[in-house]
């Protein structure tokens, strides 16, 4: 039996993603200008460090982003600008108004391509790094939508940039245990939780100044398709992985002056050296020796380019196979959570555009993973239905 023909055996019952749907604050940078900009804003003139940043921006290989940070929040918040103040108060009262505002656009978005109501909804799955309050963004949400009091909430926080996937893997195991359910996922981010100003002290600082992103993303996940909904992917096993001893590879903390990230260095050669191992149990019966890995469609979190150079290296891929991944890190930069919504969005438009052409639209077959604090490794296999 053809891998092709034991997925679609054991497809009976399994969870979909119906739509997707993504937001953006109004704030595009553009790559080439962020720089100045930067070192205007926060009144830095170290000029080392000005190259240093000048080179990051090149490496990371990301064009444009779209960010909450504004120069009217900086006229109203001068202080987010210097160094040493206490300003988790200030920054919390913004991206909790902010990531809820996105997240409300990216599920009306979402819900408007489902094509059903609203009423349909039963589940909210919430997944945010930027925001810390009680009640939590998912009330906000769910109150922003409209959603029924007795839509049943989980609210995922500080996840990192496994926090799509993590939120992705949940939203399958409840849509595929309350039949007829269906589970609004929702992620939302903001790096002014994070934002400081350049300094001598933290050069770390100065990578996701160069990389991330805001934004939002949203799905729809439900079991067996019914009237207007058109499934775009079908989700199989779904698997997580931690690596112990690594919980200090990827570091943040919440201090008084905002979230503070540190990136070991050695966090891409640590994905290389783990990540065929991971994928391997993740295709479990499906690997055989015959298998070529370029027979998979692949939807990587684009935690950065080095994690995809490596991925890419490991398993020997075509570079065409991470181009989904690679455009979105170009479009949005690494915007945590919310991004692999975009590299999703970017695979079916690829498909299409095959099929356009009059031709195959592509591996049917393929992985979706991303990889946050722990380390953690997230994984679900899944199957393309756009092709």
């Amino acid at each position: 039996m053809s891998r092709k023909e034991i997925l679609m055996k054991n497809g009976v019952g399994k969870a979909n993603i119906l739509a997707l749907g993504k937001a953006f604050p109004h704030q595009l940078v553009m790559q080439d200008l962020l720089v100045d900009g930067y070192f205007k804003d926060t009144n830095c003139d170290d000029p080392e460090l000005k190259r240093k940043l000048t080179r990051l921006c090149k490496t990371t290989t990301v064009k444009t982003r779209y960010v909450v940070m504004s120069q009217e929040i900086l006229k109203k918040y001068p202080e987010l600008a210097l160094e040493g103040h206490p300003t988790v108060k200030q920054r919390l009262d913004i991206c909790n108004k902010a990531v809820t505002q996105m997240a409300i656009e990216a599920s009306e978005s979402c819900i408007k391509k489902w094509g059903r109501p609203v009423s349909d909804i039963t589940h909210l799955v919430y997944v945010s790094s930027s925001e810390a309050r009680l009640p939590g963004g998912d009330i906000y949400l769910a109150k922003g939508l409209g959603l029924s009091p007795d839509t049943n909430r989980v609210m995922l926080y500080f996840s990192g940039c496994s926090g799509g996937v993590v939120g992705l893997r949940v939203a399958k195991d409840i849509a595929e245990n309350n039949p007829g359910s269906r589970v609004l996922l929702a992620t939302s981010e903001t790096t002014i939780i994070g934002y400081k100003p350049p300094s001598v002290k933290r050069p770390y600082d100065l990578v996701g100044v160069a990389l991330f992103g805001d934004g939002a993303g949203a799905m729809i996940i439900g079991s067996k398709p019914t009237g207007p909904e058109s499934p775009l992917f079908e989700l199989h096993t779904a698997i997580q992985n931690f690596l112990p001893n690594t919980e200090k590879v990827i570091d943040g903390r919440l201090t008084e002056e905002g979230i503070s990230f540190k990136l070991d260095r050695e966090l891409p050669e640590i994905i290389e050296e783990n990540v065929k191992g991971f994928c391997d149990k993740l295709l479990n019966k499906l690997v055989n020796d015959d298998m070529d890995y370029n027979d998979l469609f692949w939807a990587v979190h684009p935690g950065g380019p080095a994690i995809l150079n490596r991925i890419e290296k490991k398993f020997d891929l075509w570079p065409e196979k991470l181009s989904a991944s690679r455009r979105a890190l170009a479009d949005y930069g690494n915007a945590s959570s919310n991004t692999i919504v975009y590299v999703l969005e970017y695979l079916i438009e690829e498909s299409l555009k095959r099929k356009n052409e009059g031709k195959d639209g592509g591996p049917d077959l393929g992985l979706i993973l991303a990889f946050g604090p722990g380390v953690t490794f997230e994984g679900i296999l899944t199957r393309n239905l756009i092709v």
